[in-house]
């Protein structure tokens, strides 16, 4: 625990918000970057005491189009602040052996304010921009890695190529990474999506950026708040110890554990895994939340209840992640096609297929909107031309279940 008197912005992440309110990427992401910010800095020298001991480290990709939603430009402000600060990183591209070898050299040692015991920690952000470029195609060693890292494990032990095993202590892999939906196809097999690495992550959805910044340059204000956030990720990155939680703190979890599922609908079967996980990202973020607002370690109720909006608000998009993952080869453009009715009053046959020709022939176009009318999501009207309207059905399980807007 620190003095308050060293803090210079009384919120990190609300700060960090408004010194990068002059620029493009939607505010999700820039939130987002923030918390995964302080997951990095804070690594694996606190914790909280649960069922398990539970570390703040997260897996957060942010999603959206290509080139539309400044993914990597939300990313670029808190690249250099970690450098500064001696982070360990992951390098861009990287084969799985150099990433243990990268895990394995940021070993370090920290004394437990508890105990005085001197204790071990392998603490490593990966920070991509082109997470598909780090994954690579269907590495399913990678993802069961990456899988095994998030649980943030005493003692990892390993199969090297000439020297059979080896063992990194105090393993804490923390993870911010940009992707679009399409890569994410060619990157994860099927079977991963809703379970396994994927049920780990907090994808954040957005299809473009928040405005227009002709100009993004920082003025004089903006300059001094960025060296007030250097300064105070300072201080949270002195972090050590355990974080407690108040009486306030354990009763809020306690109702809201009792009644969390109550209103999600687990018709997507691809999001089963992750919302089994709920509760861990909650504890997670709640560390996260604290430590942006205060060095005292105590989790409040205020850090719940904040941690709880920030998440539910998230997961209303986070399904998108998803669009066209399926067996199917036109899951997609089904998926394009029905977003694509869903945004108008109506539509015609016509004027979908003058949008959709380059990815589908008349033959391919009828099964989908055959598809579509079977499983009750849109509807098709003969009027007295021969250019039907085609709508979406108001409230329609199906049409929530695929683009799922609203959970």
């Amino acid at each position: 625990m620190l003095p308050e008197r060293s803090r210079l912005v009384p919120d990190w992440i609300e700060s960090y918000l408004e010194a990068t309110d002059n620029t493009e990427p939607p505010i999700l992401y820039r939130t987002w970057t923030a918390v995964s910010v302080i997951a990095a800095v804070l690594q694996r020298k606190v914790f909280l005491e649960w069922h398990t001991r539970i570390f703040p480290n997260m897996y957060i990709v942010l999603v959206g189009p290509p080139g539309r939603c400044r993914k990597g430009t939300a990313m670029v402000p808190v690249q250099k602040m970690l450098r500064d600060l001696g982070i360990k990183m992951a390098a861009e591209a990287t084969t799985r052996e150099a990433l243990i070898r990268a895990l394995r050299n940021s070993s370090n040692m920290h004394p437990n304010p508890m105990t005085g015991v001197v204790e071990n920690h392998a603490s490593l952000t990966i920070f991509s921009k082109e997470l598909t470029v780090f994954l690579g195609y269907n590495n399913l060693t990678l993802i069961s890695n990456l899988a095994d890292w998030y649980d943030c494990d005493d003692l990892w032990t390993y199969t090297t190529k000439t020297q059979g095993t080896d063992e990194i202590m105090g393993v804490y892999v923390n993870l911010i990474g940009a992707t679009t939906p399409e890569l994410i196809q060619s990157s994860l097999p099927l079977d991963a999506i809703g379970g396994g690495l994927t049920s780990r992550i907090i994808f954040v959805y957005e299809e473009d950026k928040a405005k227009k910044c002709p100009a993004p340059f920082l003025t004089a204000k903006e300059k001094q708040m960025f060296e007030d956030l250097r300064n105070d990720l300072e201080q949270i990155h002195m972090f050590v110890g355990e974080f407690k939680f108040s009486e306030s703190y354990l009763n809020h979890w306690v109702e809201w554990y009792m009644t969390q599922d109550k209103g999600i609908e687990f018709t997507d079967p691809r999001m089963a895994g992750y919302y089994e996980r709920r509760p861990i990202h909650i504890l997670k973020l709640s560390m996260i939340l604290n430590a942006s607002r205060t060095n005292m370690m105590v989790l409040e109720e205020q850090d719940l209840k904040r941690a709880i909006k920030l998440l539910e608000f998230t997961e209303s998009r986070m399904p998108l992640t998803f669009i066209g993952v399926g067996r199917s080869k036109h899951a997609d453009t089904l998926s394009r096609i029905l977003n694509f009715i869903q945004s108008r009053p109506a539509t015609t046959r016509s004027e979908i297929l003058q949008t959709f020709y380059r990815d589908l022939d008349v033959a391919t176009f009828d099964t989908i909107i055959q598809n579509l009318i079977c499983m009750k999501a849109i509807t098709m009207e003969r009027t007295g031309n021969s250019d039907p309207l085609i709508r979406v059905i108001p409230n329609s399980p199906a049409v929530r279940n695929i683009l799922r807007k609203d959970i």
